[in-house]
């Protein structure tokens, strides 16, 4: 895999203020890193889980499904959402967990083994650099970090506290879509050159919403955490914190990083040589900042004078299905659950079309998304279609997690950080290419941008800075 992050070589703007901003927030923590316990046959996992107003909540589910594992804790700055939560798993039987509010109390706990980390993006570097700091492995949602850098400073984190960091892509544990990229390894489709990833979703208007007071029971400077302090309005809270830059990174960074990482991972790239991403925000007269409509070009050079190209695009509303992803050919999922995706229109569900084909000389394959674990094949010149292939199990990819924290071996992660952090890396460079308007040439070895200063800050902080003392520490 070419385009594997190195720490060592970095070096961004802006650095010097906040170095030691950084590092003053860091040793004001209680924060030691302790010897990794050693598990026994009958010991369990003990996992805290953070953020729980949406995917936090299939995070407790898995695990308390999971024989060997206790969910210790949990943690929401909303105390509203916290009691309602935790109610609920005491309704499914699931023991009543440790309640926090600050994650940097969790962290202090030294029972606890592992945390999961379910919270808007721009905490997720961050809280996961935290909790290597503190000795704890970390499961972390996609995408693993808010802008490029402070990927790379997990990555860092990860390696020096020797900690395992599984990334939140889950269909790299779905079993019929890993097999579905052992078949382009077999050369089914002849010699694979393109990746088409779709991230065709449908997502109704945020419209907009006033300024108002912070809810009762809501500590808003704790969820605003590196961001900058902005009014309270329902539309940078719950869920649609995703269409604001300070939070989010679009659908391109929401639901699109999944089908970016399965076409790098089956086109078998790391970070590309060239970048360039047009689109806009269509339709709609509303508060989102984040496009509803991108269209992105990646191209990859490799060894060998060989080359090869990923194209991806999002899309919000009426769209077709191409490759019969979404359909029932290829596997038509549930309507979504709206704690998950709420807004998504009246026709939600099998009207998504996500999903990614791969195209060879010989064929194509498409396969579906983490709600549809499928793949078909398509061969030869009269494209001739194949048995299509059907699985899914969303358990897999945390039962992965465990098994590596209880093992140590982080060889065995289906998603270790350092490719989450590549596949997160791809999104964070084509939304600066949108929003720059130009196409970026990037070094895969230095991890910058090439001749476009402007650009480079942009990966850096996207354009925003931290707020002490929720600083991503320039040493880690």
């Amino acid at each position: 895999m070419s385009g594997e992050p190195n720490a060592t070589r970095r070096h961004f703007l802006k650095a010097g203020a906040r170095s030691t901003a950084g590092l003053a927030a860091l040793s004001s923590m209680t924060f030691l890193s302790h010897p990794r316990r050693v598990f026994g046959a009958n010991d369990r996992v003990r996992i805290g889980v953070c953020g729980l107003h949406g995917r936090g909540m299939d995070h407790v589910r898995n695990y308390s499904r999971l024989p060997n594992v206790e969910i210790a804790a949990v943690c929401d700055v909303d105390e509203n959402v916290l009691s309602e939560r935790v109610a609920a798993m005491e309704r499914r039987g699931i023991p009543k967990p440790q309640m926090y509010i600050d994650v940097r109390k969790l962290l202090e706990d030294k029972s606890i083994d592992a945390i999961s980390i379910a919270t808007p993006n721009h905490w997720h570097s961050l809280m996961a650099i935290w909790a290597c700091q503190a000795g704890k492995d970390a499961y972390v949602e996609k995408p693993c970090c808010h802008n490029l850098w402070e990927g790379n400073q997990l990555v860092a984190a990860a390696r020096r506290y020797n900690r395992i960091v599984q990334h939140g892509t889950q269909i790299r544990s779905a079993s019929a879509i890993r097999e579905g990229i052992r078949k382009l390894r077999q050369d089914w489709i002849g010699d694979v050159y393109l990746a088409r990833g779709l991230c065709y979703k449908w997502r109704d208007t945020i419209g907009r919403a006033p300024i108002q007071p912070v809810p009762a029971g809501v500590h808003y400077d704790l969820w605003t955490g590196p961001a900058p302090r902005h009014p309270f309005t329902r539309n940078r809270f719950h869920y649609n914190w995703h269409w604001f830059w300070c939070y989010g990174n679009g659908d391109l960074g929401n639901q699109g990083v999944h089908q970016v990482d399965v076409a790098r991972w089956g086109l078998g790239v790391g970070f590309p040589n060239k970048v360039s991403a047009i689109g806009g925000h269509f339709m709609f007269d509303d508060d989102q900042e984040t496009p509803n409509t991108v269209s992105c070009v990646f191209e990859f050079d490799l060894p060998n004078h060989q080359r090869k190209m990923m194209e991806f695009e999002v899309r919000h509303w009426i769209t077709n299905h191409e490759a019969e992803i979404g359909t029932r050919e290829l596997g038509t999922p549930e309507p979504l659950r709206t704690a998950r995706a709420p807004k998504l229109g009246p026709l939600a569900g099998s009207h998504n079309t996500i999903g990614n084909i791969f195209y060879g000389t010989n064929g194509y394959l498409a396969t579906g998304d983490e709600d549809a674990d499928t793949y078909k094949v398509w061969v030869g010149r009269d494209q001739e279609p194949q048995p299509s292939v059907h699985a899914g199990d969303e358990l897999a990819h945390f039962k992965n997690f465990v098994d590596c924290v209880i093992n140590r071996k982080r060889e065995e992660l289906n998603a270790p950080i350092e490719e989450g952090y590549i596949s997160a890396g791809l999104v964070h460079l084509a939304n600066a290419s949108y929003r720059l308007g130009r196409t970026l040439h990037f070094n895969p070895e230095t991890e910058r941008v090439i001749g476009d200063d402007e650009a480079d800050s942009l990966l850096r902080d996207g354009d925003r800075g931290y707020r002490a003392p929720f600083v991503v520490p320039e040493q880690v």
